[in-house]
């Protein structure tokens, strides 16, 4: 096989390598061939195609799964206890640990969400974040007065404005 060219930024995750050496795809295929198929200029290149059971499906991703949630909290060992609750901290490792899911779940079309990569969400809120409170309370509906507000403006404006429509179409004047 040819060498392996680079193939991507430098900031490939050391996680990343172990799951792509986990599931023994390489990052590059670069010179391989398949016998029986010849390489058209109008093709693309042959894709290897795997009759994949759902058992053997389910059992690779619970392992890839796995060592998503290692390298997750080896990221988080980073993070002091201070810093758990500060979305520009933990925004990395968390959007890891989401990413690493989805993206092996769509890879062997497996689904996401699904329960198991739902179990590791819950599990990482509750042993990291379950002490992480909103610092200001958000309200979603505004309070009664502004609401009522909010509403009759509008409907107080809309007879004016027809009126003033009308009174202005009312000039004699020819519109050109």
């Amino acid at each position: 096989m040819a060498p392996c060219t680079q193939t991507g930024s430098d900031r490939l995750s050391r996680g990343l390598l172990l799951l792509w050496a986990l599931l023994g795809t390489g990052l590059c295929h670069t010179g391989a061939e398949v016998e029986g198929f010849g390489q058209d200029a109008r093709t693309s290149p042959p894709v290897a195609v795997f009759n994949w059971t759902a058992q053997l499906v389910e059992e690779t991703y619970t392992n890839i799964t796995q060592k998503c949630w290692e390298f997750f909290v080896d990221l988080m060992k980073n993070v002091t206890a201070s810093e758990l609750c500060e979305w520009k901290v933990i925004s990395r490792p968390y959007s890891f640990l989401q990413t690493c899911l989805e993206t092996w779940a769509d890879h062997l079309h497996y689904g996401y969400p699904n329960a198991l990569a739902e179990r590791y969400i819950f599990q990482s809120h509750h042993r990291y974040f379950h002490n992480c409170t909103l610092e200001h309370q958000v309200y979603f509906d505004p309070p009664e007065d502004v609401l009522l507000a909010m509403i009759i403006a509008p409907i107080c404006l809309i007879p004016f404005l027809v009126t003033l429509v009308i009174w202005r179409s009312k000039d004699g004047k020819a519109q050109p």
